[in-house]
């Protein structure tokens, strides 16, 4: 079994900053990911790093975003600078051994973590 728990999420203004981290429990060296979800909207996919630690994006964050792992801490990181409103959204974590840029791919899940951008 695995535990996942996100933190970092909150309210900054358009062009401001942020660090979402995620602290694994349960089992070491998976895949990880990043999802959000904004109301209404489908989850999409948002970063993945893999356990030879490749890193993958989808197109929205044009640079902006950069996922890392501590895998001493057993933590992924996702830093989201230039934050703009339409990336307000709840932001999970997921693990899975394969990993990739599906929902479907991964079988644990963190509880989410708002993050909210004002113009």
């Amino acid at each position: 079994q695995v535990e996942l728990v996100e933190s970092g999420g909150g309210l900054v203004q358009a062009g401001g900053s942020l660090r979402l981290s995620c602290a694994a429990s349960g089992r070491t060296l998976l895949a990880m990911g990043w999802f959000r979800q904004a109301p209404g909207m489908e989850r999409e996919f948002v970063a993945a790093i893999n356990r030879n630690d490749r890193t993958y994006y989808a197109d929205f964050t044009k640079g902006r975003f950069t996922i890392s792992r501590d895998n001493v801490k057993n933590t992924v990181y996702l830093q989201m600078n230039r934050l703009r409103p339409e990336d307000t959204a709840i932001y999970y974590c997921a693990a899975d051994v394969g990993g990739g840029n599906k929902v479907l791919q991964y079988d644990y899940w963190g509880q989410g973590t708002q993050v909210t951008v004002s113009s």
